[in-house]
């Protein structure tokens, strides 16, 4: 038992140096027997033996640093990787060995942690654009009721700079009736900054783990529409979502991730948690990236690359994307118009794409498109055999959707390309029968 304890103590180094001792040991041992037992020259001898000792010394210290130096470096790589240095890149002499192999594995593992980072860093930049520059105020309180975000109008109704508002509570910035009472209310308040009935929405999200209090006061006193105030609030239930069902899991899974890399040694099955906790955050980010893409797309539309454009061959592109129904194209006079082909393909992949939805949910498989000369101006129409528009006031309300999995910005989008080529964009039910109608107005 004591030896035992004892050889539990020596490090793996140790161990490493013991076992190519203990290899060369028959054979040295022999050697020096030989020498010693035959009747050679004092000289010869000891400069054998100092040859046969060293040799077996210096190749027992060799298989020591062939054994540590790999495993110092994959500590480095590792450490640097746990630091948040994605930039260090380990090398193999033989990349087909197995040392290899594990070098390119944590290699390949800081590339995609480094992807990972700045994929999550620019949403978040792009977050905290877009509620910077939203036209609401936007707070966030932690559960100490302390001011922990503001947004620029936020800054503006309670007439402070940040750096005198973060940190305060709730009573002293006058704002606990906003964290009280229902999710969705209208008070009457005072601020510094302004006077009047205030719609307040709050919901709570988590970052770090902590939970926030997100909420959102727009000022009903203005001259907002009813579609303008539901885009808004459809906006907050989006952040909210998206803030604490992306970023909570993905700092949660990528602090256990660096806990699993700072133990030492790795558990048999790091591997297997690696890939799982990288595949979660791969998804959460994509999720993430999406709804920011989804939105910057509809907030920084880029102009039309204008040149000619012919309609049938434009048109026929479009019809090509559309495979789930029967398409029926009407052709009408040649017409080349000056427009962005890419902008306006994806218009027109909208709308099929629409029409083709609603003639599938009422099981009809019909779909037409054509076009027609009108004065000036050129008119392409999509026709399907839906049920119909039940109302008309949400359709170009950005994030108003009726269908499951929509994102709610396609119309608006489509809008807005139509717009930017000087035309317009318009939805109706049908006179002739049961659907709705597209119509797209462009300059001829």
């Amino acid at each position: 038992m004591p030896s035992q304890r004892k050889v539990a103590r020596i490090s793996h180094e140790g161990r490493v140096v013991l076992l190519a001792l203990l290899s060369g040991l028959p054979g040295s041992v022999t050697a020096l027997w030989l020498l010693f037992r035959y009747d050679f020259r004092t000289q010869t001898v000891a400069t054998l033996t100092v040859l046969i000792v060293g040799a077996w010394l210096g190749f027992a210290l060799a298989a020591r640093e062939r054994v540590v130096f790999p495993l110092q470096t994959l500590s480095n790589l590792l450490g640097a990787l746990r630091e948040g240095d994605f930039s260090v890149r380990g090398r193999s002499p033989r990349p087909d060995d197995a040392l290899g192999e594990v070098m390119r594995e944590v290699n390949t593992l800081g590339s995609t942690l480094r992807e990972q980072r700045l994929g999550a860093l620019e949403a978040t930049t792009l977050l905290r654009t877009v509620m910077r520059e939203i036209d609401v105020a936007i707070f966030a309180f932690d559960e100490r009721q302390r001011l922990r975000l503001v947004n620029r109008p936020g800054e503006r109704l309670l007439a402070a700079p940040p750096e005198r508002l973060l940190g305060q509570t709730a009573l002293e910035l006058n704002m606990v009736s906003c964290l009280e009472g229902p999710p969705q209310s209208t008070v009457q308040a005072v601020f510094p900054g302004g006077a009047g009935r205030w719609g307040v929405r709050r919901t709570r999200i988590r970052e770090r783990g902590l939970p926030l209090e997100l909420v959102v006061i727009s000022d009903l006193t203005q001259a907002l529409s009813e579609q303008e105030l539901q885009a808004w609030q459809r906006l907050v239930r989006v952040l909210g979502h998206e803030l604490n069902n992306s970023l909570a899991p993905i700092k949660s899974i990528a602090g256990s991730l660096e806990s699993i890399l700072a133990r030492n040694p790795l558990p048999e099955d790091w591997r297997d948690d690696m890939r799982r906790g990288l595949n979660i955050i791969s998804s959460r980010s994509e999720s993430l990236s999406r709804f920011i893409g989804a939105y910057a797309r509809l907030a920084k539309l880029p102009r039309p690359q204008l040149q000619p454009l012919d309609v049938a061959s434009c048109l026929g592109r479009a019809v090509s994307f559309e495979t789930r129904v029967a398409v029926h194209v009407q052709t009408g006079p040649e017409m080349t118009v000056q427009g962005d082909p890419d902008q306006l393909e994806q218009v027109l992949i909208n709308l099929l794409r629409n029409a083709a939805d609603a003639s599938l949910a009422t099981s009809r498989t019909g779909v037409w498109v054509g076009w027609r000369r009108d004065g000036s101006m050129l008119e392409i129409w999509v026709k399907d055999e839906g049920p119909g528009l039940s109302s008309t006031a949400n359709l170009f309300v950005p994030f108003f959707t009726t269908k499951p999995g929509g994102s709610g910005i396609g119309l608006v989008l489509s809008r807005q390309i139509a717009e930017g080529h000087g035309g317009a964009l318009m939805l109706e039910n049908r006179a002739d029968g049961p659907g709705c109608v597209a119509r797209m107005r462009l300059p001829a």
